[in-house]
């Protein structure tokens, strides 16, 4: 390497690794593609080595990358704890937190907990990535993410912010047409709601066959506000948790006692950005909030 490295191109490369695009990386750095190409270039020439390969489908890193990426995820980790260190002597917690969650626990109850944040910590630029979907924390898709379960392998800390119930759920107005169900085998003459079979992202979201084998949902999404508006709407009965449901007094909580699901929320922060202040501090609240509402996740 030579000795007249520039220690900022570490910045360039880690946005093209973490979002495997140059123009999403350009804009996200706010500059030009193609300046940050020649830049890229001019890294692995300083290195010595190629850090991509270039594919029509964007950028992939080479073994020397994914060398190159770890080495420079630990120089960030660095420069961030230093600057939290220093910002830390004073009572205000400064910069940017990205929160990611699935979109119905996000939706409904990380969004207002983090107006309450900001405005406990204005310092703080806070983000919210609510989406059916797993993130990356390795690839920096969020500083912290709430997870259906928890992970077992990277280097991440995790804990469980709380366990939560669902239960199975009908609008007033369908139940008045359709009739209420008595038993688990009047489920197979009611239409079921619930998630596209092959976007399912998680194993702990694959409700159907814990309650029954002699039911498919006939009206079906990934997105589960979506499923909480088709049931609104009188689409038929569907798996909700209580946190989501509770709040709507046209829904109708029905067969409590057969169908009766326990899942977990984990919060998952990589363990190197676990020492940060405004990492910190966003977790410490997210629990807080979490633990103060516990009766909101039962029955």
């Amino acid at each position: 390497m030579r000795q007249d490295f520039d220690w900022g191109t570490m910045e360039w490369f880690l946005a093209i690794a973490r979002t495997g695009r140059l123009t999403l990386a350009a804009q996200k750095l706010g500059i030009d593609h193609t300046t940050l190409s020649r830049r890229v270039k001019a890294l692995e020439e300083a290195l010595g080595a190629r850090l991509f390969d270039r594919t029509v489908s964007g950028y992939s890193l080479t073994p020397q990358g994914e060398r190159f990426l770890a080495a420079a995820q630990r120089v960030e980790t660095i420069a961030l704890q230093a600057a939290s260190d220093i910002s830390g002597a004073t009572s205000r917690i400064d910069g940017t937190v990205r929160v990611g969650a699935p979109e119905g626990f996000g939706s409904s109850f990380v969004a207002p907990a983090l107006v309450r944040l900001g405005r406990a910590q204005p310092g703080l630029k806070l983000e919210l990535v609510s989406l059916p979907r797993q993130f990356s924390l390795t690839k920096r898709e969020a500083d912290m993410a709430v997870s259906l379960a928890r992970p077992s392998k990277g280097r991440l800390h995790a804990h469980k912010l709380t366990n939560y119930e669902l239960g199975l759920y009908g609008s007033k107005a369908y139940l008045a047409e359709a009739g209420r169900p008595e038993t688990l085998a009047d489920l197979r003459h009611h239409g079921i709601l619930g998630y596209i079979q092959d976007l399912i992202y998680a194993r702990e979201l694959d409700y159907i066959p814990q309650i029954s084998r002699d039911i498919s949902p006939r009206l079906t999404s990934s997105s589960l506000p979506a499923q909480l508006n088709m049931t609104l709407a009188g689409g038929g009965l569907c798996v909700l948790p209580r946190f989501l449901a509770h709040g709507h007094a046209d829904l109708v909580h029905v067969l409590p006692e057969e169908v009766r699901l326990v899942r977990s929320f984990w919060l998952v922060v990589h363990s190197e950005l676990r020492g940060l202040s405004r990492i910190r501090a966003c977790a410490d609240f997210l629990t807080e909030e979490v633990r103060a509402a516990g009766a909101l996740f039962h029955y």
